[in-house]
């Protein structure tokens, strides 16, 4: 599995892409709905997905 992300650079971009786009999208708009308990569980979604982000871009590059 180690070598499809090395392999598929464009599938990798397109998934770093869309789940960080997502993700400031989510933060931003839970961000917005003040004192609302469904605005916190959407940044902490899109928390999760600027992880989900970080982990494919440093997936090609583990030991």
């Amino acid at each position: 599995m180690h070598n499809f992300w090395k392999e598929h650079s464009a599938l990798r971009v397109a998934i770093i892409a869309l789940t960080f786009i997502l993700g400031i999208f989510l933060i931003v708009y839970g961000w917005k709905m003040t004192g609302e308990l469904k605005g916190l569980g959407l940044m902490v979604v899109g928390l999760a997905l600027l992880l989900v982000s970080l982990f494919v871009y440093n997936r090609p590059y583990e030991g």
